[in-house]
């Protein structure tokens, strides 16, 4: 037997693995992730793209978005990206696929906000960063910071 020939076999399996097609429209199981965003300047734009783009390619993935500090201050009446589009289109285009947009009462109490200066696709958690590691550790989602 030739010498060579258990490297020539390794490369065209690997070349039948490489040219096999992927379906990414048909994740193996239902994806479930957490948005960590404390930052509305820093995040929220980027935030919203990505997981429009998570639901994309699995419709059925479960996504909560955990806000805190000033990464609450997209999910205001009225709010406005960089460009002036408001957040509220995208929240609510989301929202209706299942995402979840909580925001943390510690910051409304510290920050001296009320639950009126918000959207209505706005729920409430009592800590943000207890959210985020309840659903973590007791949930098992995948955490995600934009």
């Amino acid at each position: 037997m030739n010498k060579s020939w258990p490297a020539m076999a390794a490369a065209l399996l690997l070349l039948g693995c490489a040219a096999a097609p992927r379906d990414v429209k048909s994740p193996v199981g239902e994806d479930k992730a957490v948005y960590h965003i404390n930052d509305t300047e820093a995040q929220a734009a980027n935030a919203l793209r990505n997981i429009g783009n998570h639901l994309e390619v699995n419709p059925k993935a479960k996504i909560v978005v955990v806000t805190h500090a000033r990464g609450v201050d997209f999910l205001m009446n009225d709010a406005k990206d960089r460009n002036g589009n408001p957040y509220a289109v995208q929240v609510e285009q989301l929202k209706a696929q299942g995402v979840r947009f909580d925001i943390c009462e510690i910051t409304l109490r510290n920050r001296k906000l009320k639950k009126e200066q918000f959207i209505p696709e706005a729920t409430y958690v009592p800590s943000g960063v207890a959210e985020i590691t309840r659903l973590q550790q007791r949930e098992g989602y995948a955490y995600l910071r934009p």
